[in-house]
C-alpha cells in the first residue's frame, strides 16, 4: 500500500516540477502496471466511505451532487497522483496524462481521501478512466434504482471494472 511520507511528499513534488531532487534519490517503482486497465490491488486494494451505506444511499450518492461535498481537492490529490506515477513505474509522467482516480468510486461510497482507493488511472488504451467512468454511472444509478445492492456494486468495481456490468447483470 502507498504511504505519503515526508520522503514520498517530496518524491510527488519532484515528479510535479515543484521542487527539484539531487540524481540517485529516485526510488525504484513499488507498484505494477502490469495489470492496466486495473491497479494493482497490492497498493490500492480499495476502500469505502462509512457514511455510505445501503439504508443511507438516499440522502448520499443517489442525492445530485453529493459527490461534490465530499471530493477531495486537487491540492490533495495532485501530489498524490505524482506520487502514484512513480509508485507505479510509468514510463509517462505527464501528470495531465492521468486521473487520480477513486478505484470504488464517490459515486458508489468510495472513500474520498484513502490512499488504498486513490491511484493514476491513464487516460491512454482501449479501456481508459473515461471508459471507466461510464460504469460508475450506470453502477450508481442501479444502486438508485434498487436494480442492484451497494455491496454488490460496490464488490463487482473493486475486483474487475472492466467486468462490473455484466457480472451485476447491468450491461
Amino acid at each position: 500500500m502507498r504511504r505519503f511520507t515526508a520522503t514520498t511528499c517530496a518524491l510527488a513534488l519532484a515528479a510535479a516540477g515543484m521542487i527539484a531532487v539531487s540524481a540517485g534519490t529516485a526510488q525504484a517503482s513499488t507498484c505494477s502496471h502490469a495489470y492496466l486497465p486495473l491497479p494493482d490491488s497490492s497498493c490500492t486494494p480499495g476502500a469505502y466511505n462509512a457514511d455510505v451505506t445501503q439504508s443511507t444511499i438516499q440522502s448520499t450518492i443517489c442525492v445530485s451532487g453529493w459527490t461534490a461535498t465530499v471530493r477531495p481537492p486537487t491540492s490533495y490529490t495532485n501530489p498524490l497522483k505524482a506520487q502514484g506515477i512513480i509508485d507505479y513505474g510509468y514510463s509517462d509522467t505527464n501528470m495531465a496524462d492521468y486521473e487520480e482516480d477513486h478505484l470504488v468510486p464517490l459515486e458508489l461510497g468510495g472513500s474520498p481521501r484513502s490512499t488504498s482507493n486513490l491511484w493514476p488511472e491513464p487516460y491512454s488504451g482501449t479501456k481508459t478512466a473515461s471508459t471507466k467512468d461510464g460504469v460508475e454511472t450506470k453502477l450508481k444509478n442501479a444502486v438508485c434504482a434498487g436494480t442492484i445492492t451497494l455491496s454488490a456494486a460496490r464488490s463487482a468495481i473493486k475486483t474487475n471494472w472492466t467486468t462490473a456490468l455484466q457480472v451485476t447483470g447491468i450491461g
